[in-house]
C-alpha cells in the first residue's frame, strides 16, 4: 500500500435527491489520523446549508460513513412526545445528519418505536439513515430478560428490529459488560448475527480497558466479526477514559461515540456555583441525578475552573459554550461521532452550530491543560505514566 499523504482534496458534483440539479462537493480526506484508512471527510455542499461543511467520518474501521454529531434518542418517549421526536429527527437530518443511536431500554421501546414511525413515514431520510441501537439491560421481569448471553441477545435483537421496521441494524452495541456471560459466548451471537444479516456492524459501551482488550483479542483470535466502536462517557468534565480507555480502543481499532459531551448540561454554563437547579433542566427536574448530579459537581473547584475557560473561550468565539464543548469532544483522538443529547428544536440546532466552530491551537491548550485528568496514584499519575515511557536514548 502507498503512503498516504496527510490530506487528499477532491472536488466534483452529485445529485442529492430532495435539490434540483447538481451539488458542487468539496471534499478533504484527513489521512492522519490512527486506523487503517483514511477517516475523516469534510464536505462542504450547497444544500442543505450552503455556508457549512459537513464533517463525515468513518464508523470506525469501517467503510460506512457518519456524520461527526450523531442524534441521541434517550428522551423520545419520555421528555420528547412523537411529534416533537419527528421533529428534532427531521431538523438532524434537513441538517444534514445520517447518524441515529437509540437503545431498547430507552423508554421501554418507545424510542426504538418512534424512530420506526419516523422512518417508515420519510423514506428517503430512511436510505441514507445509519441506525444503532443497544441491548442488554432488562426489558422484562424474568432472569433470561437481561444480560448478554445468546438467550437474551436474540430476543432481543429480533425485539429491536420489529420496533424499528428494520431488516439490519447498522451498529448493535453490546449497552454494557455482562459478568455472567462468558464473552466468547457473547461474541459468537454477534459473528452470527452478522454473517445472518440482522446487523452490519457491532460494537460495545460503558466498557473499560480489560473489557475491550479481551474481546478484541477473542474475535480475532477466532476468526470473528470485530467490534467498531465503544461508546463511553467522555467531556471536559469527564477525561478519565483517558487513562487507558482510548488507547484500548485505539490498539483495537476501534472509534469513540462519547455519550453525555456536555456533562449533563454542566458545560452549557446553565448550572451556577451554590445555587440548587430549578425549572426545564435534567438537574432543575432530579439535581440528584446520576453521576451528573449536582452536589457533588458544584463542591469540586475543577468544575467551576474548566467552566470559566469554556466561557470566555465562547465569548471570544461569538458563540455558545455548549459549542466550545462539542467541538473540544470532536477534535480528540479516535473520535467517531459526538452524540448529541438535545431535547428541543432550539438545543439541536446551536449543538450542530458547533460543527462550524475552529478552535485554535490556544483554545485547545487552553482547554486540555483545565481539564486534565487527575488521577490519584500510581500507576496512572504522573510516576506511572513517566515509568511507561523512555527516551530512545537511553539514560534516566
Amino acid at each position: 500500500m502507498l503512503p498516504l499523504a496527510p490530506a487528499l482534496r477532491v472536488q466534483g458534483a452529485v445529485r442529492h435527491p430532495a435539490a434540483s440539479g447538481r451539488l458542487k462537493l468539496n471534499i478533504v480526506i484527513d489521512c492522519r489520523s490512527p486506523g487503517f484508512y483514511p477517516d475523516r471527510l469534510r464536505v462542504g455542499c450547497g444544500y442543505p446549508h450552503e455556508e457549512e461543511e459537513m464533517d463525515y467520518r468513518k464508523l470506525g474501521p469501517s467503510g460506512t460513513v457518519v456524520t461527526a454529531y450523531c442524534l441521541g434518542t434517550m428522551t423520545f418517549g419520555a421528555e420528547a412526545d412523537e411529534a416533537a421526536s419527528h421533529k428534532l429527527l427531521d431538523d438532524y437530518f434537513a441538517w444534514g445528519g445520517n447518524f441515529i443511536d437509540t437503545a431498547d431500554v430507552y423508554s421501554a421501546g418507545k424510542s426504538e418505536e418512534i424512530i420506526g414511525g419516523w422512518l417508515k413515514a420519510r423514506p428517503t431520510e430512511a436510505r441514507q439513515a445509519i441506525v444503532a441501537t443497544k441491548g442488554r439491560f432488562p426489558m422484562g421481569n424474568g432472569p433470561n430478560d437481561i444480560g448478554l448471553s445468546r438467550r437474551h441477545l436474540g430476543q432481543a435483537l429480533d425485539d429491536s428490529l420489529r420496533r424499528l421496521g428494520l431488516e439490519q441494524i447498522d451498529l448493535y452495541q453490546m449497552h454494557a459488560w455482562d459478568a455472567l456471560t462468558p464473552i466468547e459466548e457473547t461474541l459468537r451471537f454477534l459473528d452470527d448475527a452478522v454473517s445472518s444479516g440482522k446487523i452490519a456492524y457491532y460494537g460495545f459501551s460503558n466498557y473499560v480497558g480489560w473489557h475491550i482488550a479481551k474481546a478484541s483479542e477473542i474475535a480475532k483470535a477466532r476468526g470473528y466479526t470485530r467490534p467498531v466502536t465503544l461508546q463511553p462517557q467522555y467531556n471536559l468534565l469527564v477525561r478519565d477514559i483517558e487513562l487507558e480507555i482510548v488507547a484500548a480502543c485505539q490498539d483495537a481499532g476501534m472509534g469513540l461515540l462519547p455519550w453525555s459531551p456536555l456533562g449533563g448540561g454542566w458545560l452549557t454554563g446553565k448550572y451556577k456555583r451554590d445555587e440548587m437547579p430549578t425549572g426545564a433542566t435534567r438537574l432543575g427536574e432530579n439535581p440528584n441525578r446520576g453521576g451528573e448530579s449536582y452536589a457533588p459537581r458544584n463542591a469540586l473547584e475543577r468544575t467551576w475552573a474548566i467552566i470559566a475557560v469554556v466561557e470566555e473561550i465562547a465569548k471570544g468565539h461569538g458563540v455558545s459554550m455548549a459549542q466550545v464543548a462539542l467541538a473540544w469532544t470532536a477534535a480528540q483522538p479516535a473520535i467517531t461521532s459526538v452524540i448529541l443529547g438535545a431535547r428541543t428544536p432550539e438545543q439541536l440546532a446551536d449543538n450542530l452550530g458547533a460543527m462550524k466552530l475552529k478552535l485554535s491551537d490556544d483554545d485547545m491548550a487552553r482547554l486540555n491543560e483545565v481539564s486534565a485528568p487527575q488521577p490519584f496514584d500510581y500507576p496512572y499519575g504522573k510516576g506511572g505514566i513517566n515509568q511507561r515511557h523512555r527516551k530512545i536514548e537511553g539514560g534516566r
